[in-house]
């Protein structure tokens, strides 16, 4: 694993993922605090701690050789990166969801002109265009839920993981979209030139 650059995802992934290294024989330093950079312990991999929408970028322009990053963040990018292994961890769900009262969860027809309102545009769009449900995506960068709940969007499409935030403003999942989970990505071009180092880390990782 020597010498490998490996980006890491802020947020909800980051604790899991530096468990896994940690278990893979990366020692990842305890208190990175506000770094963007480190070393891990065997002084010669390093470690970019980046915004999770920030990962297919570093891996695709070769800054990281691979990285960690959620498959929620490999459907709205634009980056080419090869994505080898699902790794099993940070599962959530992609869902539409709406008001309670709306009754879409019962069958109730959406309306004619329908509003979403999502952070993930792309995967929003091709759910509706491939079930003929013309509809106006609305993007936001956090609480979608309020959308519907002020008249903004008659429905969301957005991550969850236990319901609870749903739960609170009495919201109803809809229908799912897809499940999302924590994706090992790499340099096509790197990963040639350094493939012994990053199947020996893919494979500790998956056994971690």
């Amino acid at each position: 694993m020597s010498g490998l650059v490996i980006a890491l995802p802020k947020g909800a992934l980051y604790d899991e993922a530096v468990r896994r290294l940690g278990a893979a024989g990366v020692d990842v330093p305890g208190h990175v605090g506000r770094r963007l950079h480190v070393l891990a312990g065997d002084g010669a991999t390093e470690l970019l701690v980046l915004r999770s929408n920030d990962v297919p970028a570093y891996v695709e322009f070769g800054a990281a050789d691979c990285g960690i990053v959620g498959k929620d963040t490999l459907w709205e990018t634009d980056r080419s990166v090869s994505e080898l292994a699902d790794l099993g961890f940070g599962e959530c769900r992609l869902v539409v969801a709406a008001r309670r009262s709306d009754g879409y969860h019962e069958g109730v027809r959406y309306p004619t002109f329908l509003r979403v309102a999502t952070k993930f545009k792309r995967a929003a769009q091709a759910y509706f265009a491939e079930r003929d449900v013309p509809c106006e995506i609305i993007a936001l960068h956090g609480s979608v839920e309020l959308a519907p709940l002020v008249g903004l969007a008659d429905a969301i499409v957005d991550l969850v993981a236990t319901g609870a935030t749903l739960r609170e403003h009495d919201m109803v999942v809809v229908d799912e979209i897809a499940r999302s989970t924590a994706r090992f990505v790499v340099n096509p071009v790197r990963f040639r030139a350094k493939y012994d180092a990053m199947i020996d880390l893919l494979s500790r990782l998956q056994r971690a």
